[in-house]
């Protein structure tokens, strides 16, 4: 899911940074009150983000350009709700772009839009709508990480059809290919 490193446009990074901008910020914000309110958190808020940078550093290759990986923000999202997630993605984005040359600094915005904003919310939304559904726990814990990763990986796809359509299908025709690999 990572979008390598000069990947997409110069147009298409900046888009995805402001973007992704009022996530981490209502995210950061959620943080810091989730800490002042329950300070015994911070080490479950530490492991989330520690169990979303070790699943997603197991690299898959995929298309030219991006990777395949679990991303792990499902299960941080039904604990503390998505928006947490786009700062500790952030985070974990950050270090494997410096740390581990995946993805990179000029697709931070977009691949933070894909896996921290866009995974999150869906996995957030799968788990309340199965909570109240009357689903059990583990499933419904399952379904939101799963789901919440596919529509990552979609997501993904999507921006990817949008840097470069197919010439005979355009966007719509792009996408499906890249989410067919």
């Amino acid at each position: 899911m990572h979008i390598m490193e000069g990947y997409l446009p110069a147009s298409q990074s900046l888009a995805w940074y402001a973007a992704s901008a009022p996530f981490v910020v209502a995210g950061a914000v959620r943080i810091r009150k989730i800490v002042r309110e329950r300070p015994e958190a911070r080490m479950t808020l530490a492991a989330s983000g520690a169990f979303a940078f070790v699943l997603s550093a197991l690299k898959i290759p995929s298309v030219t350009g991006s990777c395949s990986h679990p991303t792990g923000t499902g299960l941080g999202a039904v604990i503390f709700g998505p928006s947490v997630m786009a700062v500790l993605g952030l985070i974990v984005l950050l270090f494997q772009a410096l740390l581990l040359a995946h993805g990179g600094l000029t697709t931070l915005g977009a691949n933070t839009f894909s896996m921290a904003i866009v995974g999150p919310w869906v996995a957030w939304g799968i788990w309340r709508l199965g909570r109240g559904a009357g689903l059990s726990m583990a499933l419904t814990v399952f379904l939101a990480a799963a789901l919440g990763d596919l529509a990552t990986y979609l997501f993904t796809s999507f921006q990817l059809a949008l840097a470069y359509p197919d010439p005979v299908s355009g966007v719509a025709g792009a996408m499906i290919k890249f989410g067919g690999i």
